[in-house]
Order: structure tokens, then sequence, then C-alpha cells
């Protein structure tokens, strides 16, 4: 007997019609996450909100799970994007300033969205294999935008860099987010780390006359 593959379908074999009704399911979890929280959300809450039929939107996305990690990846890269625009301007700040700052304004986006930064950890412990996915495609993103953000560090050494930065972010959000250190404890132990990580590739203090 054939066995029936009930795996979501890849967004990019998806038509655009489909890609609205996944824009649309990804817009009402975040929605519904930010009125009620990750806890209390359920698919059919979701289904009703987006105008998706319910056995339509698991075409799209495997479980709760995985919708919500695909949502949380969605909103994380705009701000990625949004954090490279603004610290990436200042080319005249030094690499470390740079991700200073970076990370401060990442960190104050969360604190402005404080469901999201709930359902960010929440997500991160998710054991279903399409929401793993779509939180490597979120570490991914994190570490490009960390790449445009600090071009001076070497490729050799800059994974291994923003790799830590960006586990440095996500560790201190879920202490956050779970209660075991204060939201300014935790923003000024990720800015010590950055400034720690980053230190040998600060440019040489230029000579003074």
């Amino acid at each position: 007997m054939t066995k029936v593959d009930l795996s979501p379908r890849p967004v990019e074999a998806m038509s655009p019609r489909q890609l609205e009704r996944r824009g649309s399911l990804l817009s009402a979890a975040l929605a519904l996450v930010t009125e009620i929280g990750v806890e209390r959300l359920q698919m059919k809450q979701v289904s009703e909100r987006s105008g998706v039929a319910l056995g339509t939107a698991y075409r799209y996305f495997s479980s709760k799970d995985h919708l919500l990690a695909a949502a949380m990846a969605d909103w994380h890269r705009l701000l990625l994007a949004d954090l490279v625009g603004e610290v990436g301007a200042g080319r005249s700040a030094s690499p470390t300033e740079r991700a200073v700052r970076f990370v401060r304004r990442g960190m104050r986006a969360y604190q402005r969205q404080p469901e999201l930064a709930r359902l960010r950890v929440a997500v991160a412990t998710s054991t279903d294999p399409f929401a793993s996915e779509a939180l490597q495609g979120l570490a991914r993103a994190d570490r490009a935008a960390l790449g445009a953000v600090l071009p001076e560090v070497p490729p050799g050494s800059g994974e291994l860099v923003r790799h830590m930065v960006g586990h440095a972010w996500q560790g201190e959000l879920t202490a956050w987010v779970t209660g075991r250190s204060t939201l300014d404890d935790a923003r000024t132990r990720l800015e010590e780390m950055v400034r720690l990580v980053l230190g040998p590739y600060e440019p040489p203090p230029v000579p003074t006359a």
C-alpha cells in the first residue's frame, strides 16, 4: 500500500494564491499571540481569524508549533532588516559599537512586543521537524544580518562570532521571559558579551601627535 505524504507543501512550490493564504495564516497567528498569548492559541482560532479552512491550514503547516515557528521567523526577519538598515548605515562606528547597537535595539523591539518574546522562547523547544526547519532559517537570518553589520570580521572567525552573538541573544531573551533575569540585567549581560567577543576586531587606536 502506497504511503500518503502528509508533509506541508514547500513554500517554493506554492502558487501566488497559496502564498496569500499562507501569509493570512501567519498574520492571524501573530495577531492572536499578541492578543491572547501563546499557550491559549489554537489552530481553529487561527483558521477563523484568517478565513482559511482548518483542513486547508494543515496543508501549509504540519502543526501549531510549525505555524508559530514560521510566524516568529517571518516577524524576526523583518526586525533584522530594520536593524541592519539602522545600524549598518553607521559605518563610522567601530564593529563593537555597531554590534552593541544591533542587539540593544533588537532587545528593545522584543520589550515592546513581550508576547512575541515569549513566542520565540516557546517555539525554540519544539520537536516538530518543520518547526525546527523554520527556526534554523531564523538562525541563518541572524547570522546573515550580523555579517552585514560586521564586514570587518574575517570569514573564518566571523561564523563563530555570529553564532556566539545569536546564541547569547536567544539565551538572554529566555532568561528574561522565564523570569530568571530582569530585562535590564539580560540586556547588560548581552552587551558585555558582545564587547568581549568583538574586542579583538577593534581597529587599533589612532596615535595622537
